[in-house]
């Protein structure tokens, strides 16, 4: 069973991906906020993919990627953006930061978990 890490602030969205997740086989993993994530990250085993928000109060997701990216452990970790930023641009700069894919908020469950599974290697 694969561990996938949420690092989401709307906890509508944390019951949605986590549905989704566990129902198709996975083990979640939730943290609230970049900082959280962090912690969450220092003390467990490395999840096998991260699925990340970008806005978030405190630290953003952009900027967490960027750490995780900066750490020996972790910077192999794909990295899947969630988020309702929707500009061309966005998605750019996201996987400019390190991210392995964007989806963009609404998004089709489909195709959040035919990616995850890619990354995963389902």
């Amino acid at each position: 069973m694969k561990t996938v890490l949420v690092v989401e602030d709307s906890r509508t969205e944390q019951q949605l991906l986590t549905g989704l997740l566990e129902r198709s086989g996975h083990r979640v993993a939730l943290a609230e906020s970049a900082e959280l994530a962090l912690t969450w990250l220092a003390e467990n085993q490395p999840p096998d993919l991260i699925v990340l928000d970008i806005v978030m109060p405190g630290a953003n997701g952009l900027e967490l990627c960027r750490e995780v990216r900066a750490k020996p452990a972790l910077k192999e970790i794909p990295i899947v953006f969630c988020s309702s930023k929707d500009q061309e641009f966005d998605r750019f700069w996201a996987l400019r930061q390190g991210g392995n894919a964007y989806i963009t908020k609404p998004y089709d469950p489909d195709e959040l978990l035919e990616t995850v599974a890619e990354y995963l290697h389902d």
